[in-house]
């Protein structure tokens, strides 16, 4: 969400008197039914779509395999709106003056049946719907003022508030994305206590809170992703990380909760993933910036579900690739996006965050939702305008994925919302001819889009055991520990292994080609000596060979340190046969020209298998001095 619109960045000093903590509560075990969601019309006029969603390459496509565009705009409210300072019990202390009281703003001006014509008019088909972990275990009931145009949620929790705001949009045919927003019920997004998804609690309680949220609305199936967390970013003393395995890493982090909620809550739902926000202290002369999605091109996430993930990034015009958006205490020289040229803007958005969708058939490829932008109804400075109609332009130019902040918001306080509200519950904002915004926001919504028929791809996914296990295949994971205290990787249900970095750390799987090779057969085998190489097939002489038995491919590996320890073997639903081949990797990459996956194993050497083949073995030597890592492939064509 904006940061600094009406505040200054906070100083490290300051910031550290304001972090919060929170105090759960008991939570109830299932949503009440919304009592004003009979009265929510239908969504006549919308395209119809079928959930649940999933990803192809870069587009996002319902049941049917047909585009879903995410034209979504934030409703905002209940991950909590007060400042930090001053009486939470004073409206001024909150943001632009709104008391949310911790749920969707808006319920205390328009019936959920207005609201959700409103939101149809816009064009939107989406929600993202911010909440803090404070409001899923708050059991005191909101105050009456905070639903005066909706009687029927008087005396409810926050969370039974969200439950029927959810039941409204999903009934009135939106799709909704979770999205956790804020530890405490606070406004975000400096040094505030919630930096991180752990800043106020542990991870540990936080990935328990989404296996929560996914189960409670599991049933719900236009309820269609869950957005991990907004605007990871630094608190007073620390960076948070992408990859080092420590308690600050986000991309540990968010494959932790990712899969739990695949595994245990809600397979159907999409993971958005956001890049890093900010890194470093804003001050000119030292390390800053932000990193956005640049982490993903050398380490990328593979979840269980392997055509769920969905990255995302934030923009706005008043911050910048190295600029937090501060002005006074906090400010830098640093160019912010409305600075730059439209030209510069676009390689800039390229290179933080759209490299992800534009570069096919790479181990990082997903959609690219670009979850928050957004601009004042009020603003006057020339930079900012031309700012907004150049994003707004190349969103619509490069058909993005997007939602809009805020969604909804009281007329006289937040003029940066769509849709504003008085107290008698009439309409102002971007419908009103009035509103500057509205001709970009036209185009936006009006240009030509990919619909229809989405072709599936092959995936491309890696495997990182930097820091232990990543089995990502949820039949293997069913059957226990296949080689205890080893750092093992495999590849998602539907993928074999083909292709692996020389330190045995990173390691590339597909199904191109022929889709899933597995039989339904629930054996496997774990190869740790040479007892399948046959007679006379000594494909890589002098080196030790993990080769898996007849009929059966590569999906998996394991390594004890540096040593590789095992292979991963697992039968075919047809018969494998084809010539071999040595793939040695030991000395140089060997790749086949323009393989697709990218660099898998970035600094690594990397050997692999080309597209018509799978990998049947893998050869490393245990010569003292030498690495024990894999050193060759055994790749096979595939009939």
């Amino acid at each position: 969400m904006p940061t600094h619109r009406f505040g200054k960045y906070l100083t490290l000093a300051t910031a550290a008197l304001l972090l919060l903590a929170t105090a759960p509560g008991a939570v109830a075990a299932t949503p009440p039914p919304a009592d004003d969601a009979r009265a929510v019309p239908a969504a006549d006029s919308a395209p119809a779509w079928q959930p649940p969603l999933s990803t192809r390459g870069r587009y996002i496509v319902d049941a049917d395999g047909n585009r879903f565009r995410l034209k979504s705009a934030n409703w905002d409210g209940a991950q909590g709106s007060w400042t930090g300072s001053g009486s939470a019990d004073d409206p001024a202390n909150h943001h632009a003056g709104q008391d949310s009281y911790g749920i969707p703003l808006g319920l205390d001006r328009a019936t959920l049946p207005q609201l959700m014509n409103d939101f149809h008019q816009l064009g939107i088909n989406s929600i993202r719907l911010p909440f803090s972990n404070a409001m899923i275990h708050s059991t005191t009931p909101v105050p009456d003022v905070a639903v005066t145009a909706n009687p029927g949620l008087r005396g409810k929790t926050p969370l039974q508030v969200y439950d029927a705001v959810v039941s409204a949009l999903t009934g009135s045919g939106f799709a909704v994305i979770l999205n956790n927003h804020t530890n405490t019920s606070r406004w975000c997004c400096g040094v505030d206590g919630n930096e991180r998804w752990n800043s106020s609690q542990s991870t540990q309680q936080w990935a328990d809170d989404w296996v929560f949220m996914a189960r409670r609305y599991a049933g719900d199936p236009r309820v269609v992703g869950a957005d991990l967390y907004n605007e990871v970013r630094r608190d007073i003393l620390d960076d948070p990380n992408w990859g080092l395995g420590d308690a600050h890493d986000w991309y540990a982090a968010a494959q932790l909760a990712g899969d739990r909620i695949l595994s245990e809550a809600n397979p159907n739902l999409l993971i958005v993933i956001e890049g890093i926000n900010w890194t470093g202290l804003p001050v000119d002369g030292l390390p800053h910036g932000r990193p956005t999605l640049t982490p993903a091109r050398n380490l990328s996430h593979t979840l269980v579900a392997a055509h769920k993930l969905v990255y995302s990034a934030h923009f706005y015009g008043y911050t910048g690739p190295n600029h937090s958006g501060a002005t006074g205490i906090g400010e830098t020289h640093d160019a912010r996006y409305q600075d730059l040229t439209r030209d510069q803007l676009y390689q800039v958005l390229n290179d933080q965050a759209f490299f992800v969708s534009s570069e096919a058939n790479q181990h990082f490829t997903a959609p690219v939702w670009i979850s928050e932008f957004g601009i004042g109804a009020g603003e006057t400075g020339a930079a900012a305008r031309t700012w907004f109609g150049n994003i707004t332009d190349y969103f619509a130019d490069h058909d993005v994925d997007f939602a809009y902040w805020p969604l909804v918001g009281w007329q006289g306080h937040d003029d940066w919302s769509l849709l504003r509200y008085d107290t008698s519950g009439n309409r102002y904002g971007i419908l009103d001819a009035s509103d500057w915004r509205g001709t970009a926001w036209n185009r936006l919504m009006t240009a030509d889009s990919r619909t229809g028929s989405v072709a599936a791809v092959p995936s491309w996914r890696m495997l990182a055991t930097d820091h232990g296990d990543y089995v990502q295949s949820l039949r293997v994971r069913s059957g226990g520990d296949w080689n205890s205290g080893a750092s093992k990787a495999v590849c998602p249900d539907g993928e074999r292994l083909i292709g692996l970095g020389h330190s045995g750390v990173r390691a590339l799987c597909t199904d191109v080609s022929t889709g899933d090779l597995r039989s339904s057969a629930a054996t496997q085998t774990v190869v740790t000596d040479e007892r399948y190489v046959p007679s006379g097939g000594d494909w890589a002489s002098g080196y030790t060979k993990l080769q898996c038995p007849a009929g059966n491919f590569l999906i998996g590996y394991s390594r004890r340190g540096g040593r590789t320890s095992a292979a991963l073997c697992v039968p075919a639903a047809g018969s494998l046969a084809g010539a071999g081949r040595t793939v040695w990797f030991d000395r140089s990459d060997n790749r086949p020209a323009g393989a697709s996956g990218g660099d898998f194993a970035y600094g690594d050497y990397k050997g692999q298998c080309a597209d018509d083949e799978y990998a049947a073995g893998i050869a490393f030597t245990t010569r003292i001095g030498a690495s024990q890592g894999p050193a060759a492939l055994l790749c096979r064509k595939l009939n």
